[in-house]
């Protein structure tokens, strides 16, 4: 049986001034302080992730900053290139305001753990049932490409979920209740077409 394995890392955490907002798919800055205070975060992805995988990052700068941390951090570094179907979800007209302005423009209820439903699509935008639908053949795609070997992908809160509604079959509103932390890790395992997941938001010191 062919194993391929994916790891799949949150990026950092963004600027201030951007979480006030939704960003969705803006390219927003990660916040340098945070990052400095996360040195230990690094070091243990450093040690966690595995040598000689291929390296995959979004077309947003705060994924690749944050690969770039991690090689930093003592990982050896390896050549990364942009897979953009793992992009955060594109919020459209949303993009931009504020989360108490998002509140008066939603047709369906939020989710209990989002700020809107995962079938809501915003004008212009991507709903979470969308990200799913190009993420599930990216993945597919890239279990085949990389046949027994391993993968790391710095993506986003919403594609990692993404990948783990299309790996597990579940709904987009399932999705939506898998906690999935900044610099956290969620591992998958492709067997031959069939997939397997090995953790959720691991952090240093706690596996998921």
């Amino acid at each position: 049986m062919t194993q391929t394995r994916f790891f799949l890392i949150r990026h950092a955490l963004v600027e201030p001034s951007a979480r006030l907002v939704m960003y969705g798919d803006m390219d927003v800055a990660v916040c340098a302080l945070a990052m400095a205070q996360e040195a230990a975060t690094y070091r243990w992805l450093a040690a966690r992730l595995p040598a000689g995988a291929r390296w995959f990052h979004t077309h947003l700068s705060r994924t690749r900053a944050t690969a770039a941390a991690i090689f930093a951090a003592g990982h050896p570094e390896a050549p990364l290139s942009v897979e953009p179907r793992f992009a955060e979800q594109h919020l459209g007209q949303w993009q931009g305001i504020t989360h108490e302005a998002l509140t008066g423009l939603l047709r369906d209820p939020p989710h209990p753990f989002w700020p809107h439903g995962a079938f809501e699509r915003p004008p212009g935008g991507e709903s979470l049932e969308d990200v799913v639908a190009r993420i599930g053949p990216a993945l597919e795609e890239m279990a085949e490409a990389h046949a027994g070997g391993d993968v790391v992908i710095v993506a986003h809160g919403g594609s990692i979920r993404a990948a783990l509604a299309h790996a597990l079959k579940l709904d987009p509103h399932q999705a939506f209740q898998f906690s999935v932390k900044n610099l956290s890790l969620t591992r998958l395992e492709n067997h031959d077409g069939h997939w397997r997941v090995m953790s959720v938001n691991e952090e240093p010191g706690v596996v998921g």
